[in-house]
């Protein structure tokens, strides 16, 4: 089980948290220019990397505060956790593989 460590309750099991996908993803617009193929690219493609990828957490049974995650999806092993508002970790590109 992971242990998160949630900024504003401090470390939690991961029982209490729900991931919430991808992070980092802005939504095209104005929706009049936008293609079919485009949104369609925007709701459903999304990275799957083995390495170091930036995921949305929220602390569902706790605060309900947002957050992001920098994750190793092969090991599983958090990285960094940092603010919704702050850009992803420079140190990591997500292109590591194991």
């Amino acid at each position: 089980m992971l242990l998160i460590h949630c900024p504003w309750c401090g470390p939690r099991e991961e029982l209490e948290f729900r991931c919430g996908g991808e992070s980092h993803i802005s939504r095209p617009g104005p929706s009049e220019t936008i293609s079919d193929a485009d949104w369609g690219a925007y709701l459903f493609t999304r990275k799957n990397p083995k390495a170091v990828h930036y995921e949305r957490w929220v602390h569902a049974f706790g605060c309900r505060r947002w957050f992001n995650v920098a994750r190793h999806t092969a090991t599983h092993q958090i990285e960094a956790i940092y603010m919704m508002h702050e850009p992803a970790p420079s140190a990591f590109d997500g292109t590591d593989a194991l």
